[in-house]
């Protein structure tokens, strides 16, 4: 679905993962529908029942949060969502873009329809009227975030890479699934500019 918030565009992306599907099978599709979703200029919002707990770290978290940063989208839910007696888990989420919206609050409601709690995101400052500042861009690129894009490249599998015998296909793929990578650990972030005062 796609929404205008303020006059801008935003895709909102609802998916559902099942507790016994397979789990490589659900980030590859996922991957597909992200990358002909994506566009540098659209907003997304991915949200859903994942069924990966993400109040605690594994190999399902770490691959699916590297999959979704390489579309700049980050996990905001970091509470319970599920809680039965003997467990709390957080296996619903929202995954957001934090460099474009701006400040945002993540609350559960608690709805007494399922056995889920529900998530409510409120984007506070999303506006996207054009500054009248002057500003520069540039990227942000120090050990931090070279050690994100390396850990991007570890669990790329470049499939797509090899599926086609076209090495004009090839190096196609290759290029978009690197550049994909570079903008997502390496952001272009606005600077604005001083103006100097003339003594």
């Amino acid at each position: 679905m796609c929404y205008l918030l303020n006059t801008k565009s935003v895709c909102i992306i609802a998916i559902y993962r099942a507790p016994s599907g397979n789990f490589d099978l659900f980030l590859s599709k996922s991957d597909v529908v992200l990358r002909n979703l994506y566009t540098a200029t659209q907003d997304y919002i991915v949200c859903g029942d994942i069924n990966i707990d993400d109040l605690i770290d594994s190999d399902r978290k770490g691959r699916l949060d590297a999959l979704l940063k390489t579309y700049n989208l980050t996990s905001v839910v970091n509470f319970p969502t599920w809680i039965q007696k003997n467990s709390t888990t957080a296996i619903d989420n929202i995954f957001i873009d934090t460099s474009k919206t701006g400040k945002y609050s993540v609350s559960p409601i608690i709805n007494g329809l399922s056995d889920h709690d529900a998530q409510l995101i409120t984007l506070h400052s999303y506006n996207s009227r054009p500054s009248s500042k002057k500003y520069r861009l540039t990227r942000n690129i120090n050990d931090h975030t070279i050690h994100d894009f390396l850990t991007k490249l570890s669990y790329e599998t470049w499939d797509t890479i090899f599926s086609t015998d076209d090495v004009n296909i090839m190096f196609n793929s290759f290029l978009d699934t690197y550049l994909k990578m570079f903008y997502s650990s390496f952001p272009l972030k606005k600077v604005h500019i001083c103006k100097k005062h003339k003594n």
